[in-house]
């Protein structure tokens, strides 16, 4: 047993990274509030805003890509759009279900730069919900939002992007765990 102290040291290293990496969500989580660098928007409709700043414009543009297997296409009808601080803008997106069975759709989205994401406020937005499609179904979404008053003169443009996500077998293994917790 002439190794036991070394074999102690190295359990114990191995203990401490796997604490260490457990605890790297929740510290990226914190990070990211505190400085606002998640880019992250709130996935929750926002009220209307009451002013506008006719003085300034900021440039808005929007990306879509479904992420692995999911087969969905999903664009906007515009690159992108010019609008002034606190005045409503509406954008029209188009998603489609490229298989030949049903789906179910979670947009997911982010604001490039990060700091950027607590100033763009959406009314309407499709990733607010899930999104069921029939086989080969193809729906017209409006996204309505408005960039706050309050954003930092320096930003003069945004890109409100969306990853798109196939959840149906998610959907439907929550529906079958439902009707077994009922029955």
């Amino acid at each position: 047993m002439a190794h036991s102290g070394l074999l102690k040291k190295l359990t114990l290293v191995v203990i401490g990274m796997f604490a260490f990496a457990f605890a790297l969500v929740p510290l990226y989580d914190v990070f990211c509030d505190v400085t606002g660098l998640n880019g992250k928007p709130s996935l929750e409709a926002a009220n209307a805003s009451q002013t506008v700043v006719d003085t300034r414009s900021v440039d808005v543009s929007f990306t879509t890509h479904s992420q692995q297997s999911a087969p969905f296409e999903v664009k906007s009808k515009q690159y992108s759009v010019n609008v002034k601080p606190g005045e409503m803008a509406e954008v029209k997106f188009s998603a489609k279900n490229m298989s030949s069975q049903a789906r179910v759709m979670q947009a997911v989205p982010s604001v490039s730069p990060g700091k950027a994401a607590k100033y763009l406020h959406k009314m309407a937005c499709f990733c607010f919900d899930q999104q069921a499609f029939e086989a080969n179904q193809e729906v017209e979404f409006t996204l309505v939002f408005y960039v706050d008053t309050e954003l930092p003169e320096e930003i003069k443009e945004l890109t409100l992007s969306y990853t798109v996500f196939d959840i149906s077998e998610t959907t439907a293994r929550t529906k079958v765990e439902a009707k077994q917790q009922a029955g």
